[in-house]
């Protein structure tokens, strides 16, 4: 199994799950419970894992990049766009896994950024007076 792109619709006990091969077809489109998911993962070659940004995403994003998965949180409104037909689990982990996980950063908490800081703006401009008593600089991003 080639799966290079999967999609979680997390939930309290039993999790939807589907991959897809670089080519886009369907390779994996199953339920697994709770216990049994790092198990399904730990199975599979690294990939790239998507999960819609809820209050458990985190620890199971951690969880599976400890076993050598590169998992990325995604906001639902990028998702909701993606959902073909009616909202059930299944739906969502087609979703997740359509909305191109790839293409979004990985978490602050992620290795690529041990620091655990937001990359900084390349635009950044202060409207901030040099002193007390000089008057306010105009905020221009010309040199943008």
């Amino acid at each position: 199994m080639n799966v290079t792109t999967v999609g979680i619709d997390l939930a309290k006990n039993v999790f939807s799950v589907h991959g897809v091969d670089a080519h886009g077809k369907v390779v994996l489109k199953k339920t697994v419970s709770r216990g049994k998911l790092l198990e399904c993962f730990a199975n599979l070659p690294p990939a790239i894992i998507g999960m819609e940004a809820c209050s458990g995403a985190h620890h199971w994003a951690r969880a599976l990049r400890s076993i050598g998965h590169d998992a990325r949180i995604i906001a639902p409104r990028f998702v909701i766009p993606y959902r073909k037909s009616g909202k059930n689990d299944g739906n969502d982990a087609e979703a997740i896994s359509s909305a191109k996980p790839s293409s979004v950063p990985p978490c602050a908490s992620s290795p690529s950024n041990p620091s655990n800081s937001r990359p900084s703006s390349a635009c950044t401009a202060s409207a901030a007076p040099s002193s007390p008593s000089a008057p306010p600089r105009s905020t221009s991003y010309a040199d943008c």
